[in-house]
């Protein structure tokens, strides 16, 4: 039973299948790609970008690592905002499109978690998922100016508790680009459930 239980988080928490992860000094791709935002624009990374870079963070309705983390996505756009990067969740979870994230349970969702004004969009079919190679909701992707990558990975060390946070991760990194400074780590561990893709 303990075996059982244990194989069935591993398959829930992490992909049944490596992807290949952009590396940090990668270029965005993708960056013109045409995704669905849940006011109904069509956005692109290009369309989202700002002055000193983009945040991607790819997230969902119900995994319970985005349920623990999200309560600081409003204070990471702020922090983006302050430092001129745009920020954006993308959600790539395509065989839960007919139900848990639809575009519609995205709407709601953003609205009952009181989601500010940023954009949360949909990744039709997982192709900006599958070019970034991002593996987990939560992922973060953190790019500067050029659109090249300094930042992967966790957005801090306590899901749990903001709290109780000791290495705000992502935060830290945000501010090193306002500074014109190179993220110091450039890539943590990401810990979430796997991006729902559909088979090829």
């Amino acid at each position: 039973m303990k075996t059982a239980l244990i194989t069935l988080l591993t398959l829930f928490l992490f992909p049944l299948s490596e992807v290949e992860q952009l590396k940090i000094g990668a270029e965005a791709p993708e960056t013109s790609l045409e995704l669905t935002n849940i006011d109904g624009k069509k956005l692109t990374l290009n369309d989202l970008k700002k002055q000193n870079g983009l945040c991607v963070v790819y997230s969902c309705n119900t995994c319970p690592w985005v349920v623990a983390w999200e309560d600081r996505y409003n204070e990471l756009y702020k922090e983006c905002t302050n430092a001129n990067i745009g920020f954006v969740l993308v959600n790539s979870n395509e065989a839960k499109r007919e139900g848990d994230d639809s575009l519609e349970e995205m709407k709601k969702h953003a609205k009952e978690q009181g989601y500010f004004d940023f954009a949360y969009v949909v990744d039709e079919n997982h192709v900006l998922a599958d070019a970034f190679g991002a593996t987990k909701t939560p992922d973060v992707f953190l790019f500067g100016a050029d659109m090249k990558l300094v930042y992967k990975g966790a957005i801090d060390d306590n899901s749990k508790d903001k709290n109780a946070v000791e290495e705000p991760y992502l935060k830290k990194a945000i501010q090193a680009v306002a500074a014109g400074e190179n993220p110091n780590p450039a890539e943590t561990k990401a810990l979430g459930c796997s991006i729902k893709r559909i088979k090829s």
